[in-house]
């Protein structure tokens, strides 16, 4: 059987080598992972800033009968040998799959490089948030969770962001200034249009010349794919790793998948893309499919209590002159929705504080269906879903609404064996999206373990 050696230790690298286990694989998998830890599900490290999960509920399920080698850093591809050299020691492979994910864009400016100053991509950065004071340098979808995290832990905390409102590129002015409102009556301070330009002893310097308090600045500043291996080892690059149909790269023996793959064009950065190019590509190597892997339509949605942010399909869209642009703003209530649409299926979508919608056009827009004629009902949607945590939820009740994943499926994978919120994200993906239902996925484990000790091994 091949020998199959994953380059990457994050979510996606560990997808895959569950899945090919699945699949029936039987021949040798390791995974090098450059971080000390084992794998985590690191969309919610924003909850374990805010104190809502402890760093060790975030840890994935352990992969029985794969090598997983933590705190490994590859350095150099041998294609000819089919080797990677790492950490002083020497890997060979018959199929090698990059995992390498993404780096963090940090920004030049005095200060920048010394101490209380941290990106934000590892558990290890987030330790390295200390103080009472927090300057967070970066308007997309980082800088807010991450902002509206510190701020629930009752830090002092300061969003400084270029445009004049933080996600304005992305969320359009109104739905933008919104957001702005909502984070400031969260405790965040939001200076839009202003950016840093030095760091100094306790504090930070912007371009206009106010000095903020901090004990700490972090970096959300952006990332880019993490392609020097790939780079260095003469594969072909772009923005991401150029990958065809089947995830392979210009090596066939080589594949990419993950926030460092550019399939079709692009690069899809975020949990639930990696996992389905993961699935794909375990179907792929173990013979189960021999279909091309199918991207799945883009869909945003923040990780914060703030407010319920989305966003469907690309901003472009709504530049398009073939669509059509639907708008509903109730300002005062402090919803928004703006769509597009191209004939009568969702192009792009831009949604505020409206959880129904944004379930019910996620649906939509992922299976490319039709919209219903009553567009204002589908906005507004029906009656509240109920709270997972109360007993006798309804089997029917959607707890993740990112993926359709019901309170029933839950509950069978929980008797399964998924008894964790990491181990329960593997199994339905619940969490994997925005990550807003960790919390009531969280209670959940919580009610059914004490359940289950108070009566035997009774399950939900």
């Amino acid at each position: 059987m091949s020998r199959i050696l994953v380059v990457g230790g994050g979510p996606a690298g560990h997808r895959l080598a569950e899945r090919l286990r699945h699949h029936g694989h039987r021949g040798p998998v390791t995974v090098l992972g450059a971080e000390p830890e084992a794998a985590y599900h690191r969309p919610l490290l924003s909850y374990v800033l805010a104190g809502r999960l402890t760093p060790e509920a975030l840890r994935l399920p352990p992969l029985p009968g794969v090598e997983v080698r933590s705190g490994t850093t590859v350095t150099h591809i041998d294609r000819a040998r089919r080797q990677v050299r790492a950490s002083g020691t020497v890997h060979g492979y018959d199929v090698l799959v990059l995992a390498t994910g993404a780096r963090a864009v940090v920004p030049r400016f005095r200060g920048v490089t010394g101490p209380g100053v941290t990106v934000l991509r590892t558990a290890a950065d987030c330790e390295r948030i200390t103080g009472a004071s927090v300057v967070v340098l970066g308007g997309g979808p980082l800088g807010v969770e991450t902002a509206a995290a510190l701020a629930a832990r009752g830090r002092a905390t300061t969003l400084v962001c270029a445009a004049p409102h933080p996600l304005r590129k992305r969320l359009g002015e109104v739905a933008s200034g919104l957001l702005t409102e909502a984070l400031e009556r969260a405790g965040v301070t939001v200076l839009g249009g202003r950016t840093v330009t030095a760091r100094e002893p306790g504090g930070v310097l912007l371009d206009d010349g106010t000095r903020l308090p901090a004990d700490t600045l972090a970096l959300c500043t952006g990332a880019l794919p993490d392609v020097g291996l790939a780079r260095a080892a003469g594969l072909d690059v772009r923005t991401g790793i150029l990958v065809d149909g089947r995830l392979r790269t210009g090596d066939p023996r080589i594949h990419a998948i993950g926030d460092c793959a550019e399939h079709t064009g692009r690069t899809v950065a975020g949990v639930e893309a990696a996992w389905a190019q993961a699935d794909s590509l375990a179907r792929i190597l173990t013979g189960h499919d021999a279909l091309a892997h199918r991207s799945t339509p883009p869909v945003f949605r923040l990780r914060t209590d703030v407010a319920d942010v989305a966003c469907m399909g690309s901003p472009d869209a709504f530049a398009d002159p073939a669509v059509r642009c639907l708008t509903f703003a109730d300002q005062d209530g402090g919803r928004y929705a703006r769509l597009a649409l191209r004939g009568e299926r969702l192009a792009a979508a831009v949604l505020f504080n409206l959880p129904d919608a944004i379930a019910s056009l996620g649906e939509l827009h992922r299976h490319g269906r039709l919209l219903p004629s009553d567009r204002l009902g589908l906005l507004l949607g029906g009656p509240p879903r109920p709270a997972s945590t109360v007993l006798g939820t309804p089997e029917d009740a959607l707890i993740c609404l990112c993926n359709n994943v019901q309170f029933q499926t839950l509950a069978k994978a929980w008797r399964a064996g998924a008894r964790t919120v990491t181990a329960l994200a593997t199994a339905t993906r619940a969490t994997t999206g925005c990550g807003g239902c960790g919390s009531e996925v969280a209670g959940l484990c919580v009610r059914w373990e004490r359940e289950r000790r108070h009566d035997g091994e009774r399950t939900p």
